[in-house]
């Protein structure tokens, strides 16, 4: 009896530690502090785009201020009014005085003039304006102290928990701080947004002021011009914070987000952001196994317009592997044999599972797109003679 009661404890303890491993969301863990990579600033860190994979850590979750980089969380805001349909990018703006009162980095804006919603985004993406983020936050919020509480909701949103803002421009604040790995969270969102890379592209460029005055923007991030394949990111700098900067970049399809966070100067920054990226590029790769776009099988439509129905997965998942390493990834997809008729964009009708190594890291429904009618009374009698 007591050699049997062992017997069952044992198989309990290992259906447990089988079932624990299979847990959906385990990733393969890259990140690591690298002596080689020579990373002297704060925080730093290196993530792939489409999989959220971090590739390099140092401090990524150390309360910092981040000076400028608060700015994303402005900009992201920004776009995504845009994208809802609720400023266009022509839509004209009144400045205030006090968002003309801003010091720092700006544009110099005239205070009790229109601005178009386009060259105050431009001016907060290209030349870090705090004068055009401060009247960005008052257009949307009627204030910067409600803006600055939608920022934190959004952050929160994002899974950005390390991050708490006190305004909409990183100038300094005692209760203001963020860190690498929600800076690139944030820039991760922003990169989704096309009209993002409009402004963030572009090295030079000029605002002109409804008095005809004319206020030269000057790209702050150096990497646009300078790096292979960066087309976004975003400086910030004070004495309190050191040097910032967030950037991405693209090249063999595969897209990286840089994070540096309190680098010694302005040089350093852009040298340990590209010595990152230089990392990410030569030591892995990006390898797509889920294509949202390609039909995964097709189901049976009993009583439909159709006969059959293409499938897809919901989402498009890719993975990211170090260059040399086997593979280890698998598919499979799960597909019910027929769905009933009337079909709608996005009915469920199977899974497609990814595993790494035998443990279950995504799961993706597979829906259909298609809206398929059910068969009317005569149209299935006609259907059956046909057959017959």
């Amino acid at each position: 009896m007591k050699k049997f009661c062992i017997s069952c404890v044992l198989c309990i303890l290992v259906v447990s530690i089988f079932c624990g491993s299979m847990q959906i969301g385990t990733h393969t863990t890259y990140a690591k502090t690298d002596k080689e990579m020579d990373i002297s600033s704060k925080s730093a860190l290196l993530m792939e785009y489409e999989s959220g994979e971090v590739l390099f850590e140092k401090n990524e979750t150390e309360h910092l201020p981040v000076a400028s980089m608060v700015k994303m969380m402005t900009i992201l805001i920004a776009l995504e009014e845009l994208d809802a349909g609720n400023v266009g990018l022509d839509t004209m703006i009144t400045t205030t005085e006090n968002a003309s009162s801003m010091g720092g980095s700006q544009v110099f804006l005239d205070p009790y003039v229109e601005y178009s919603f386009n060259d105050l985004l431009k001016s907060v993406v290209m030349a870090s304006a705090n004068d055009a983020s401060v009247a960005l936050a008052e257009y949307f919020n009627g204030n910067e102290n409600a803006f600055v509480n939608r920022m934190n909701r959004r952050a929160k949103e994002l899974g950005m928990n390390d991050t708490h803002y006190a305004n909409c421009t990183g100038l300094p604040a005692p209760e203001q701080y963020s860190c690498a790995k929600d800076t690139a969270l944030v820039l991760k969102e922003i990169l989704k947004h096309e009209t993002y890379h409009n402004f963030s592209t572009v090295w030079i460029d000029e605002l002109v002021h409804p008095s005809g005055r004319k206020t030269e923007l000057v790209n702050t991030n150096r990497l646009i011009r300078y790096y292979q394949g960066c087309d976004g990111g975003k400086t910030g700098s004070t004495n309190e914070a050191g040097c910032c900067l967030g950037a991405s970049a693209v090249r063999d399809n595969m897209r990286l987000i840089s994070v540096i966070v309190g680098a010694e100067n302005s040089k350093t920054r852009f040298n340990e952001s590209a010595t990152l990226l230089n990392y990410g590029f030569a030591n892995f790769e990006s390898r797509k196994l889920v294509d949202c776009d390609v039909a995964v099988g097709s189901v049976k439509v009993v009583k439909g317009k159709q006969e059959t129905v293409d499938a897809y997965a919901k989402e498009s998942f890719a993975a990211v592997v170090k260059k040399g390493d086997n593979f280890g990834y698998e598919t499979q997809v799960n597909i019910d044999p027929k769905i009933n008729a009337p079909t709608h964009f996005g009915n469920q009708v199977g899974t497609v599972t990814v595993t790494k190594d035998g443990i279950v890291i995504k799961e993706i429904p597979v829906v259909v797109k298609d809206e398929i009618k059910h068969l009317s009374f005569f149209e299935t009698v006609h259907k059956v003679v046909d057959k017959w």
